[in-house]
């Protein structure tokens, strides 16, 4: 009889943590979810019933005025296709160029290996600033509204360096080992051995460099006005979309849109791109693909 009560006291103890857990995680669900469904509510609601209250999830009064606007009001086909052309250009060779630094890096029979990832290192804590990299790239090696502008200095991340090395780190020696004996230079150990192993990393950091390439906007601020892109565009539609209306008069706010409302539609376009690619990258984030090839 103590056995069977104490039994069912641990299940229902069982019981109430497993009720816990429930509760904490849809918690964490609706604060996870609620901002994002708050601005796709907002995208497709009437500015002047936006106004009144921000606080909704489904849209009150569908309309599609506010996405009317950024498409009609404003040429985005070129400027699209000019975010598509430095995301997937720019994704392309910083990966390129990380890869191959990290393997150099991660061969252990490389002198300055030390030293090169140390300097690596600095230059995630410390930076020459704003003004200096300006003139860098303005007047030193005259960058202006020129499309490498939007390149090079996102060319190489000291984070995804150190991220890919380690994951390169963890390789067996004996495939490298293998293709040196069937008389494969480093190019062709890197090409067909290093990189097909290390698809996971690579898509993680294409991801990482692929987000930052398509939300940048500062780098055409500053540098390429007349190479304007996407998000350039959209910060400046939601710049000029300053109209303030009185919700009471409502035969002058037929067809008017609000800051807030154009704001939230313009952060819903800039942010499909993104969750339309990353499934397709999803699942390369998990596990490593050396299992089963070498036993030592």
């Amino acid at each position: 009889m103590a056995k069977a009560r104490s039994s069912q006291k641990i299940k229902s103890r069982e019981k109430i943590l497993d009720y816990i857990l429930v509760v904490v995680f849809i918690g964490v669900v609706v604060i996870t979810l609620y901002p994002f469904l708050n601005v796709l509510a907002i995208s497709f609601n009437d500015p002047i019933d936006t106004m009144r209250n921000i606080n909704f999830i489904i849209p009150r009064e569908f309309t599609l005025s506010n996405y009317t606007y950024v498409f009609t009001e404003n040429n985005l086909a070129g400027p699209f296709l000019m975010s598509v052309a430095r995301t997937l250009i720019g994704t392309l060779v910083s990966v390129f160029s990380t890869a191959m630094i990290a393997y150099v890096l991660s061969r252990r029979d490389f002198y300055f290996n030390k030293i090169v990832t140390f300097l690596f290192l600095i230059t995630m804590y410390v930076s020459g600033g704003m003004v200096p990299e300006y003139l860098l790239l303005t007047r030193t090696l005259n960058l202006g509204n020129n499309f490498l502008v939007y390149l090079l200095p996102g060319l190489i991340w000291a984070y995804n360096i150190i991220l890919m090395r380690s994951f390169m780190d963890g390789l067996p020696d004996a495939l490298q080992e293998a293709a040196r004996i069937d008389g494969a230079n480093d190019f062709v150990i890197w090409l067909k051995i290093i990189v097909p192993l290390c698809k996971p990393v690579l898509a993680t950091v294409a991801l990482f460099v692929a987000v930052s390439q398509w939300n940048s906007f500062l780098d055409t601020y500053l540098y390429a006005r007349d190479l304007p892109t996407l998000q350039y565009v959209l910060y400046e539609i939601m710049e000029k979309a300053t109209i303030k209306v009185d919700p009471h008069a409502a035969d002058q706010v037929k067809n008017a849109v609000s800051p807030l409302s154009v704001r939230m539609a313009i952060t819903i376009i800039a942010t499909i791109p993104i969750i339309v690619v990353y499934p397709f990258l999803q699942k390369y984030f998990v596990g490593g693909m050396t299992v089963g090839a070498v036993k030592d």
